[in-house]
């Protein structure tokens, strides 16, 4: 059985379990440190029995700059999953469900009117993860990855910008069903 409570800048040196899967985004330490000191009960933890960091959730809430309050890429009051991550011995156990699910919960309790993540456009474990949660595509940003999970002779991957409406989103308004078939640039995104 897994124990979930927030991190701690201690467990920095328990996450390599988590971060060696291919598919996972590996930070800097002081991006680590930002999210820990920003939004600490978004930065949640899934230790097991001995300790053993066996997943984690890095999250905020945040909006576009007011500057941008007319474009159309602006993104209103929304929380965002930077990363979740299960090591590989304790997937499909249901730890990144919980993980999400708490992070849901905080950003309904923020009043966020969606809760919004990227992922690889080949990713599809993790797309059919999210699709079974909620979640569905808003739109595609080309290029939005530096590198490619699976094929080193590609230069960039695209993101999926999914997003899954919150409470305050009576409307619908911050989700599309044909979300593929809007292309941004990365430069369009916050």
């Amino acid at each position: 059985m897994a124990n979930f409570r927030r991190f701690r800048p201690d467990d920095l040196n328990k996450l390599s379990k988590c971060n060696l899967d291919p598919l996972t985004e590996t930070y800097e330490l002081g991006f680590y440190l930002q999210y820990y000191a920003k939004w600490p009960s978004l930065f949640q933890v899934a230790e097991d029995q001995h300790g053993n960091i066996i997943g984690y959730i890095m999250g905020k809430v945040e909006s576009s700059p007011d500057v941008y309050k007319f474009s159309e890429h602006y993104l209103p009051w929304h929380a965002h999953i930077t990363a979740v991550t299960v090591a590989p011995e304790a997937r499909r156990l249901g730890i990144g469900k919980l993980l999400t699910e708490q992070l849901e919960a905080a950003a309904d309790a923020n009043n966020a009117f969606f809760v919004d993540l990227f992922v690889r456009s080949t990713n599809y474990k993790a797309i059919t993860f999210y699709k079974s949660m909620g979640y569905s595509i808003y739109r595609v940003v080309k290029d939005y990855y530096g590198d490619h999970s699976s094929d080193p002779t590609q230069h960039s991957e695209d993101a999926y910008d999914m997003r899954k409406p919150m409470k305050r989103d009576l409307k619908k308004e911050h989700i599309r069903e044909n979300g593929e078939e809007f292309e941004v640039d990365p430069s369009d995104v916050w």
